[in-house]
């Protein structure tokens, strides 16, 4: 007989994002390191591959959002970057 009401499982909750790109990039840096070092169980690489999507995820949104203030400064024309 199945039981009814039973509550469904949760994952653990997730870990907060860093308030800056450059401590999203260096805790990205860690975690690949850790997970390319093949040394990981399963169940710490799977949850090591989900931090890291959302890593890169908020990395992209910050370089995203660097490039649309980019445009405006330039007038909706993004031009090559060439350092001076």
């Amino acid at each position: 007989m199945p039981k009814a009401n039973s509550p469904a499982p949760q994952s653990a909750p997730a870990l907060a994002l860093p308030d800056t790109y450059e401590a999203a990039l260096q805790e990205l840096e860690q975690l690949a390191s850790r997970l390319e070092s093949g040394e990981m169980p399963l169940d710490q690489l799977l949850t090591g591959y989900q931090r890291g999507s959302a890593l890169l995820q908020f990395c992209r949104g910050k370089l995203d959002s660097v490039e649309e203030q980019i445009k405006v400064l330039d007038a909706g024309v993004l031009k090559p970057w060439t350092p001076e």
